[in-house]
């Protein structure tokens, strides 16, 4: 099993790990780090090491049952953050609209003196 160098094409090692992929699934094989990294000849390091790499090991994983990877657990929190930062500016907006409405009904509104109930 062979590392790959440094100066060696990234596109090269995410077609080689692609294709280790596919020859697992094809075989029925578990799709591990250990076996993608002997399969393409990339090293396991390198494979979790290399964002791009782990991603497309985790896409096939995923597809194959094992649906709670680290990388998809880590794209799912930011979705959520992004969400919740979301609804947080909306609530933020809405709290402020409701402020003013409430200032401008205090400025508008006429105070009128109580009235004297009499009796009948």
């Amino acid at each position: 099993m062979t590392d790959s160098h440094p100066a060696a094409d990234p596109s090269n090692d995410t077609n080689r790990v692609r294709a280790a992929c596919d020859a697992l699934a094809a075989n029925g094989a578990d799709i591990t780090f250990t076996a993608v990294a002997a399969e393409s000849g990339i090293s396991r390091a390198t494979c979790y090491r290399r964002r791009e790499l782990r991603a497309i090991i985790d896409r096939y994983r995923s597809h194959h049952g094992e649906l709670l990877t680290l990388t998809n657990l880590a794209d799912r929190i930011d979705n959520l953050t992004q969400a919740l930062d979301a609804v947080a500016a909306k609530v933020r907006r809405q709290e402020e609209e409701i402020r003013a409405l409430k200032r401008r009904e205090t400025t508008t509104a006429p105070t009128r003196p109580a009235r004297k109930q009499t009796a009948d």
